[in-house]
């Protein structure tokens, strides 16, 4: 008989402290808990697909997602990629559009769905959750505007060095150093926006200049002061 799963406390919820519904009250938390509904996702299942209308927000309590656009060949291109803490779906809800990309799951995820009306209550009732709503969709701004000038000026050797240092930041390392997150080099390619094979061959140059290590799907920056000079990234 399979263990029942338990639905994880909001009051508990150490991802939520560190993302925008930190600043509830303990009321609104109490209410959020009672109204959500989480459930547990395999790899390679999708929690939305792009194109459908959002009828609410998500919210990562634990698991490693990916968003991305599907070109008109069936190539993929990752536009963000998700954790523990993190909020998915708002900028549609909140724009009233429907999905721009879909979440799929890169590791088993438990995730949990917050009703459109409740978030909203939340935003109109609450002016500390809706200036960290503002501050994060001017962040999400910056860095699409980053992104599409990366795209088209940055060599995708460069673009590579980059995202390397980017999933080192955003997942940290695990016990053996390497990046915390077993990311198949197609993501990786489809980060970077460049074909697999092409993602290959200049990790294997990497490994050859002793900047990463390559274990098996782990990647391990031994050089991180030279990835940064290859990636032209400046202070």
């Amino acid at each position: 008989m399979k263990p029942q799963f338990e639905h994880p406390t909001c009051d508990e919820c150490r991802s939520r402290l560190g993302n925008v519904f930190c600043s509830l009250t303990n009321a609104q938390v109490n209410e959020m808990d009672s109204e959500k509904n989480c459930s547990i996702y395999k790899k390679g299942q999708i929690i939305f697909n792009e194109g459908n209308k959002p009828a609410g927000v998500f919210c990562v309590n634990k698991g490693k997602i990916k968003i991305y656009q599907t070109g008109e060949e069936g190539k993929e291109q990752i536009l963000r990629l998700a954790k523990e803490g993190d909020v998915l779906g708002y900028r549609s809800l909140i724009s009233g559009e429907a999905y721009s990309g879909t979440a799929a799951v890169m590791e088993d995820a438990t995730v949990c769905f917050i009703p459109k009306r409740t978030f909203f209550d939340f935003l109109h009732t609450n002016s500390d959750l809706s200036t960290k709503m503002m501050q994060l969709l001017s962040h999400d701004l910056k860095e699409a505007e980053a992104r599409l000038t990366g795209l088209a000026q940055k060599p995708v050797r460069e673009r590579m060095a980059e995202a390397l240092l980017m999933l080192l930041e955003f997942y940290g390392t695990d016990k053996e150093g390497s990046i915390n997150a077993a990311i198949s080099r197609e993501d990786i390619a489809n980060i970077v926006g460049t074909a697999t094979e092409t993602t290959i061959r200049i990790l294997s140059d990497f490994k050859t200049e002793k900047l990463i290590e390559l274990l098996g799907k782990k990647i391990k920056i031994v050089n991180h002061q030279g990835l940064i000079k290859t990636a032209h990234i400046y202070d």
